[in-house]
């Protein structure tokens, strides 16, 4: 059975270019406005977890493989959506969670993790394993890091499902989340010798484990474009920048690109991004961003029908949750009380995302939809304190108006990677 992202870099090479935006988020909203909206174009959704929010001790976000799989699934059927056009992928797999053990302990538990994801139906599979484990470099070499790939990828083929995986290799990112550096220099796209050297060696190690087949469905190359955000800035994607990437392309028919961090692009970014070879587009921090306008908007619009000013009950809520457990913002954020203020609600790097499952914030969610039961919200006040929302919607629903905020984005994305 062909997997349905093997078409791409197919329309690539076959001169019409066709992408997929990659869901990067474990919020159940934005999953659920991805399967809305996926359901209402027909299209193929790819929803991805990385090694960090979900692996077999639970990640970050307390699931498993099998429990993520699950869960999207479970809002699938609440709205509608085929799973037939599911395509569950695993970021980053490698040891990265427990690279400070050595090197052969972190690799076991690597292992353990891409079979879990296998054996959990996700068959987009990113490797990774540059990084240096406990008494080695911070960075690996070329041929210790294709190595280590391989020998994932075998253990992915051995935990395989009906539908054989497709593979993405490569590591050079942005950091995930967004950069924590000034990006007024821009950012330097990955050279077409490293693409070169990155394809070759990793081809060499997946035949020493003979594993032509598996080689096969390596469709995708992660490299660095030139696009980044950081808390305030973006840098933009320049095609000529990139020229020399995107002609490495043309003697490796069955490859393209796949682009991290092209949140906050611009929708003319984000079509020539796909037209240069770069049609998976992956997207998380701009999805939750939106959402959390969307919140704090509809808390303020609630504020409005009950007869007062916005008081912001839930920025207060969010902000006692950030400054009880610091940890998921204070390594990314730096300046003055002041600034630090506006950073954790406002950064476009969006580390107010990891509080949402927090008891505090949850509790103001919930406290701010028992405030709403039963009413919706004017179209005009939903225009006032919702980004983007069109008056001509009519009134609508806060879980509405949520779902609609992000998928103002999607569809950005949707249009990018359909650009003919």
């Amino acid at each position: 059975m062909t997997h349905p992202l093997q078409s791409i870099p197919e329309a690539f090479h076959a001169g019409r270019p066709a992408g997929i935006t990659s869901v990067c988020s474990a919020h159940p909203i934005v999953i659920e406005a991805a399967l809305s909206l996926g359901r209402e174009t027909g299209k193929t959704v790819l929803i991805e977890a990385t090694c960090n929010q979900v692996n077999q001790d639970g990640g970050y976000t307390g699931m498993t493989p099998a429990g993520f799989r699950d869960f999207v699934e479970g809002i699938a059927a609440r709205v509608g959506f085929d799973t037939g056009r599911l395509v569950l992928g695993g970021d980053h797999l490698g040891p990265n969670p427990w690279k400070h053990l050595p090197a052969d302990a972190a690799m076991a538990k690597a292992e353990a993790m891409i079979a879990a994801f296998a054996q959990a139906g996700f068959t987009k599979l990113h490797l990774d394993t540059s990084m240096g484990c406990r008494a080695e470099a911070p960075a690996l070499d070329d041929a210790q890091t294709a190595e280590r790939a391989a020998r994932l990828a075998r253990v992915a083929e051995d935990n395989r499902g009906a539908v054989a995986p497709v593979y993405i290799i490569g590591t050079e990112v942005p950091v995930p989340g967004g950069a924590i550096h000034a990006l007024q220099d821009g950012v330097v796209p990955t050279a077409p010798e490293a693409v070169r050297r990155t394809y070759d060696v990793h081809e060499r190690a997946f035949a020493a484990l003979g594993l032509d087949d598996a080689w096969s469905r390596v469709i995708g190359l992660v490299v660095q474009p030139g696009v980044e955000f950081g808390d305030t800035e973006v840098v933009h994607f320049d095609p000529a920048g990139a020229a020399g990437l995107t002609e490495t392309l043309a003697d490796r028919p069955g490859l393209v690109f796949e682009a991290h961090s092209t949140d906050y692009q611009t929708a003319e970014s984000l079509r020539t991004l796909v037209l240069a070879g770069f049609p998976i587009l992956k997207v998380g921090p701009w999805l939750t961003f939106a959402l959390r306008e969307a919140l704090y908007g509809l808390d303020a619009a609630v504020d409005i029908l009950d007869g007062h000013t916005p008081r912001g009950r839930l920025m207060t809520a969010m902000e006692d949750a950030m400054i009880a457990a610091p940890e998921n913002w204070s390594g990314y954020y730096a300046g003055d009380a002041d600034a630090l203020w506006i950073k954790r609600h406002f950064s476009l790097s969006d580390r107010i995302r990891y509080y949402w499952p927090d008891p505090r914030a949850r509790a103001a969610v919930e406290e701010l939809f028992d405030r709403l039961a039963g009413r919706t919200v004017p179209a005009t006040v939903a225009a006032q304190f919702i980004p983007g929302h069109d008056v001509r919607r009519g009134d609508t629903t806060g879980h509405a108006l949520l779902v609609g905020a992000v998928q103002d984005v999607l569809r950005i994305y949707d249009r990018a990677t359909d650009p003919a």
